[in-house]
């Protein structure tokens, strides 16, 4: 019992240390921007709900065949290792946007199963994103930008080594535009079984070396990404804080603090 108590009591003080790191990494951000609409984790099944319902809404306009698949729940959504984001209006509550995020921790990801990965990408802690979907119009682009920034911030902030994606065509660009470079050489498309074996192109962006990229290329969302806080966007998930975890990105954050 005392060692259970005692292993809780660690968690705990592991995770107010990382929420005051992040509160100081926070302020090194040089503004703050308000966005009309909120991006969090789905914790309830209002939300999710929600998030099906932007997701099938969006797949239907390009995917008719797989969306007519998506209009429930799938069972990754519930699954250890996987978070769904929901880009939600301040206005009147609408789902305006969404993405689901696995991670390595508990199973392989799910592009996994149609490649084999690279060694380089072996042992390494890596985080999928799938199902992104958004509304219509500027908005759309909007909250499609500010998911992808939501995807960065939970992968730095849990300690993920490389984001990983599958994207079709033509859609595999706006990877290439945040600097993802191919898995395989020659960028071929291949097949994926969980998405109706439609062909796409495997890319990975190392998240360590994303802040340093953009900034010397002067990449266009730089500052959206590295130099502006949005506290609309919420993606704490401690169910993946352990004490490994929690003291190695606690460090990250002390280094940044002192580097600034």
């Amino acid at each position: 019992m005392n060692a259970r108590l005692n292993v809780e009591a660690m968690n705990s003080g592991l995770v107010a240390s990382i929420s005051t790191q992040q509160h100081a990494f926070k302020a090194l951000r040089s503004k703050e921007e308000r966005m009309p609409f909120t991006v969090k984790i789905v914790r309830s099944d209002d939300e999710l709900g929600k998030a099906v319902h932007i997701r099938h809404a969006a797949y239907g306009r390009h995917l008719e065949a797989l969306a007519s698949v998506l209009k429930v729940p799938e069972p990754h959504d519930r699954e250890d290792g996987s978070v769904v984001l929901l880009a939600e209006s301040k206005l009147d509550g609408s789902p305006l946007g969404t993405m689901r995020i696995h991670t390595n921790r508990h199973r392989k990801l799910p592009l996994e199963g149609s490649v084999v990965l690279p060694d380089w990408l072996q042992n390494k802690s890596l985080a999928e994103a799938t199902r992104l979907g958004v509304s219509l119009g500027r908005m759309g682009r909007v909250v499609k930008t500010t998911l992808f920034k939501a995807y960065h911030d939970y992968c730095a902030e849990h300690n993920i080594d490389w984001m990983v994606i599958a994207g079709r065509s033509p859609l595999d660009r706006q990877y290439e535009a945040l600097c993802f470079e191919d898995v395989y050489a020659g960028g071929d498309f291949i097949p994926m079984h969980h998405a109706s074996n439609i062909p796409h192109r495997v890319m990975a962006l190392e998240v360590a070396m994303v802040e340093s990229r953009w900034g010397a290329t002067n990449h266009p969302l730089y500052d959206f990404f590295f130099r502006t806080y949005h506290p609309d966007i919420a993606v704490s998930d401690e169910k993946l804080v352990s004490p490994e975890i929690g003291i190695r990105h606690a460090k990250s954050f002390d280094e940044v603090a002192m580097a600034a």
